[in-house]
């Protein structure tokens, strides 16, 4: 075990892996690095899996097969994913099973993203992902848009573990533990048990920085060229600050004191866009207890090899206010930045899910080929 990724560890930040494909489930390669590395979760979208699928020789039986039944694309998307996911929770499960309260050894599955504005159609989505996938250690990924919010709720309220994705805003961040807090509320009128539900709440980090410096870069002073970097781990921290908050009010503690999990804040989109910064930037500045950083293998690689320089207390929450402020003194508007970030997020997965769909079909085109040839 390194010692980088084991002191973040200790710290108590939860090290999960940003990608998945049936090649790294048999090639034995996930079990190393849960094993090595200290990841104790995993994460996936329909980037991930289109490029698994287009790439990975591993899912040509399994096409062909799907393939001479006459499927879908859409279905035949559900099945592979679904049966990754499956067995990436059992090679988790152990980690699962020694995480307190079960909030570790995660697998994440995705609602289709064409959902994203539409709140029953999530709902019935997120309770056919948990059949399908039927395993305890699987989260159930929504998106945090405005109709995602009562699917949330809803969601949680049946008992179905969520990872709430495209986190941007502060504002959104209390909407969505408010959402969390109301269906376990809702569960635990049910007379479900509390300690049974889990939920992580997806903040994107990279992306804010990426945004903002644009906008920056354009200004061109000396002023705007001093905040450059400065947006992400700011807002970050203060999400960390509400988290804070509302996981220690009387609402919070009441459904404590029935066993309940907290929503632990996942920073996600970890690796670095601008190769002008430290490849653990975005790990090292958001450091912090009841936490989870997913990343991709390569931030977690450097992680490894760099180890996490002194990235700052992040509870610096005077500080980071200054710099959204500082910011948004030169005309650069913080609740336009997240907006467009969340429209943008929303538009780049439906047209990776699109892409994962074409993927697919070009795949079930070759198994019916294949099979064809073969008689």
């Amino acid at each position: 075990m390194t010692s980088a990724l084991k002191d973040l560890s200790d710290a108590g930040v939860s090290v999960w892996l940003d990608t998945l494909s049936r090649e790294r489930i048999i090639s034995g390669s996930l079990a190393e690095l849960i094993s090595s590395r200290h990841v104790v979760g995993v994460t996936t979208n329909p980037t991930i899996f289109r490029d698994a699928i287009s790439h990975g020789a591993e899912y040509g039986a399994r096409m062909s097969e799907l393939a001479v039944r006459g499927v879908s694309a859409e279905e035949a998307v559900r099945t592979i994913t679904a049966s990754d996911v499956r067995d990436a929770a059992d090679i988790l499960r152990p980690a699962f099973l020694a995480s307190s309260a079960g909030q570790d050894g995660r697998v994440s599955i995705e609602v289709d993203p064409h959902m994203a504005h539409d709140t029953a159609a999530t709902i019935a989505e997120a309770r056919h992902l948990a059949w399908l996938v039927d395993r305890p250690n699987v989260y159930i990924k929504i998106p945090a848009t405005k109709a995602g919010l009562p699917a949330i709720a809803e969601t949680i309220a049946q008992g179905i573990s969520v990872n709430v994705t495209l986190i941007f805003s502060l504002a959104r961040y209390r909407q969505v533990a408010d959402a969390y807090l109301t269906g376990l509320e809702k569960a635990r009128a049910a007379g479900r048990d509390l300690s049974q539900i889990s939920s992580v709440a997806s903040f994107f980090v990279s992306r804010m920085d990426t945004e903002v410096d644009r906008r920056l870069g354009a200004l061109g002073t000396l002023e705007a060229r001093a905040l450059r970097g400065r947006a992400a781990v700011a807002n970050a921290r203060l999400a960390y600050e509400a988290f804070e908050e509302v996981f220690s009010g009387e609402r919070w503690n009441r459904l404590h004191r029935s066993r309940a999990n907290r929503q632990r804040p996942l920073w996600a989109s970890t690796g670095v866009k601008d190769s002008a910064y430290e490849a653990t930037k975005y790990v090292a500045g958001l450091i912090a207890p009841d936490t989870v950083n997913t990343m991709p293998e390569a931030t977690l690689l450097a992680v490894e090899a760099q180890g996490l320089a002194a990235g700052g207390d992040v509870r610096r929450y005077d500080e980071a206010r200054a710099d959204l402020e500082a910011i948004e003194r030169l005309g650069i508007p913080y609740a336009e930045v997240v907006q467009q970030l969340e429209d943008e997020g929303v538009a780049k997965f439906r047209e990776s899910w699109d892409s994962l769909l074409t993927a697919t079909a070009a795949q079930l085109e070759t198994g019916t080929h294949r099979l064809h040839t073969r008689q």
